[in-house]
């Protein structure tokens, strides 16, 4: 896809399912526009609802070789998503279950890993 056809894309996007379609299609075909599909759907998504889609799907897709791409998506969901609608979910797909996890050291390495764990676990001591 050209910048001009993201631009095309963006304006016409009212909440961000026709650029994560686009994501999703492009995956592994066309890899050099999802960086600039990322970034618009982070602009157009209200509820962190796509964005958290993406990071799922490409996390799914390729975790590591992917990786650039969901870090982005993942701090834009924590900012999107206000009612923790799809936290939970993302949190789960990226880190599984809390049971077991270190989040101590987990919430040193990782700042979206910290910030998803107090949003969602608010009155758990870290």
């Amino acid at each position: 896809m050209t910048e001009k056809e993201i631009k095309e894309l963006k304006d016409r996007d009212k909440d961000g399912l026709l650029i994560y379609e686009c994501i999703a299609n492009n995956a592994g075909q066309d890899d050099a526009c999802l960086p600039e599909l990322c970034k618009a759907l982070a602009e157009v998504d209200l509820s962190g609802q796509f964005t958290a889609s993406a990071a799922r799907f490409l996390h799914a897709v390729d975790s590591t070789g992917y990786a650039d791409l969901v870090r982005p998506l993942v701090s834009a969901t924590i900012d999107l998503d206000r009612e923790r609608k799809y936290l939970g979910d993302l949190f789960q797909c990226l880190y599984g279950p809390v049971e077991g996890l270190d989040v101590a050291a987990m919430s040193a390495a990782d700042n979206n890993f910290r910030r998803m764990y107090k949003r969602l676990f608010a009155d758990t001591a870290m």
